[in-house]
């Protein structure tokens, strides 16, 4: 007579997924296919962020949370504070607001990972700034090129991100900007 072991019961894991953004704070979790949208703008701080996170999410049920920062994020923790949001980013303590663990990344390197499909990747997030990321087979490396010097005395997020796009007049401007010429 052989004996059956009985399979493990593991229950799923729900992760929380939080795409701060300068215009929006996006939540999905685990087995949504719809975001819930918060606005954002100057006044979201890390505090009003959270709350305003818990009353949307108050009937779901999570184990941990995952968070994009627009911004530089080192061991876990924002490096600097955003520059299209509130203040109060650096230094607090997420875990302990959630209550559950938490992983912050950078956004633009959350987005990255969410389409990579393999090999090369430049990741140029277009939104209320620009966001951008790298991943070369498997690796993924934040960057930072919002920021960069671009002409008259500007950053490339100045022209590209959504205050650029309407200090200009341009809708598509950002999309006319990057495409190469055709040949």
């Amino acid at each position: 007579m052989t004996t059956r072991r009985a399979k493990p019961h593991h229950k799923p894991h729900r992760i929380l997924v939080i795409d701060v953004g300068g215009t929006h704070v996006k939540l999905l979790m685990t087995g949504q296919k719809e975001p819930v949208k918060i606005p954002s703008n100057l006044s979201m701080t890390a505090a009003k962020m959270v709350r305003d996170v818990k009353k949307a999410t108050r009937s779901w049920k999570y184990d941990d949370v995952s968070m994009g920062y627009p911004g530089p994020v080192i061991n876990n923790h924002p490096l600097r504070e955003p520059h299209n949001l509130g203040g109060g980013w650096v230094g607090f303590d997420f875990r302990k607001a959630f209550g559950h663990p938490i992983k912050i990344i950078n956004d633009a390197s959350m987005q990255a990972l969410g389409s990579y499909k393999g090999g090369r990747m430049l990741f140029l997030g277009l939104g209320t700034g620009l966001g951008s990321a790298m991943v070369i087979d498997g690796v993924l490396e934040p960057m930072e090129l919002a920021h960069l010097a671009y002409k008259n005395g500007k950053t490339y997020e100045d022209y590209l991100g959504i205050r650029g796009l309407e200090n200009t007049g341009r809708k598509n401007g950002a999309v006319k900007f990057l495409r190469s010429p055709r040949n």
